[in-house]
């Protein structure tokens, strides 16, 4: 398997994305290889500089590099040869099956869709990332890539949202809950009431309204929302647990009583911070692209870099893409008996 990775995306790049693609290797061994895309004049040092001779990984040449602060469609026209975009060349010429980068979001989703396209029958691709919770995690998407959404959109990441659930995480029966601000069909905006009709009209094992809350109870296996609320959840969340940590931390060295309390307690804290650190699940994948990308956070860490590999390594292993083209083949099939 040859993943893409974009060597100039980040805020910690390439030293970071480099030793991310190492620890990977090293993890998974001759079953994975990784072309680092971006400049040779940077990345090549680097790669010297770690010992890295020709191999699980090698260096793709991308002149241009886009930053974080860039607007996704001037990127299109003035950054062709950027890392973002000759990754995605790649997988679209089948010289690699799937693309990961931490760089700028937007510029990763415009280039994505101009380059790999949607699904036939998906509208907008969604970005979906894991809300871990006592049941092993809830997919909540999307979480940043459309701001704006039709009943339909959030119909189809319902739809896109259990393909994910049932293949990499194994949730059989997946249940889908579409967030709002109360449990009562009547709640919410137009858009989400006219898709809780679609969704309860659905084979989708549909359980309703769901809040915030429901995300950590366990109770949902699949959250549906558009990219502006499911966006401000996740900050929220990985900002809660960056608090809770300094408060612990603060609490455990203030006192002696307090240091005696954090020595017995630190193997459970660092269970409980890893359960909820982001790192360890290291990337979002793009749902409904006609092909696999996965969209790491720009302040990734090593091991969220690697994390973010081998989560785009069983996205292709179990083949998420196919199951999405036979639900909606499906969905397409029952609309026309029905017609």
């Amino acid at each position: 398997m040859r993943i893409a990775l974009d060597a100039m995306g980040g805020d910690k790049a390439p030293g970071v994305i480099i030793d991310g693609a190492i620890a990977a290797t090293d993890d998974v061994g001759s079953d994975l290889r990784i072309a680092l895309v971006g400049r040779r004049d940077v990345v090549e040092p680097a790669m010297a500089d770690r010992g890295i001779t020709p191999g699980a990984i090698e260096l793709v040449e991308a002149r241009d590099v886009v930053a974080m602060g860039e607007q996704p469609a001037a990127t299109l026209r003035k950054k062709r040869e950027s890392s973002i975009a000759v990754g995605l060349r790649l997988q679209h010429e089948g010289k690699a099956e799937g693309f990961v980068s931490a760089g700028n979001t937007g510029a990763v989703v415009a280039n994505a869709l101009f380059t790999l396209g949607r699904i036939k029958g998906v509208r907008r691709p969604g970005i979906a990332t894991i809300v871990p919770n006592e049941a092993g995690g809830c997919i909540l998407l999307d979480v940043g890539a459309n701001i704006e959404c039709t009943p339909d959109h959030l119909y189809e990441y319902g739809i896109m949202g259990v393909c994910y659930a049932e293949r990499v995480l194994k949730k059989s029966g997946a249940r889908v809950g579409l967030l709002n601000v109360g449990e009562e069909r009547s709640k919410g905006t137009e858009v989400v009431q006219a898709a809780y009709r679609l969704l309860e009209g659905s084979d989708l094992n549909f359980i309703g309204n769901v809040e915030g809350r429901d995300l950590f109870a366990g109770s949902v296996d699949v959250a549906v929302c558009d990219g502006f609320v499911g966006n401000i959840v996740l900050k929220f969340t990985e900002s809660v647990v960056d608090m809770v940590s300094v408060v612990m931390r603060e609490s455990m060295t203030s006192t002696a009583r307090g240091k005696l309390g954090g020595l017995l307690l630190r193997p459970a804290f660092r269970r409980l911070k890893s359960r909820f650190d982001y790192a360890e699940y290291g990337g979002a994948p793009l749902l409904g692209l006609d092909g696999v990308v996965t969209i790491a956070h720009g302040s990734s860490s090593v091991r969220a870099i690697k994390n973010a590999i081998l989560a785009t390594r069983r996205y292709i292993r179990y083949d998420v893409r196919s199951a999405i083209i036979e639900r909606l083949d499906k969905r397409e099939c029952t609309a026309s008996e029905a017609g």
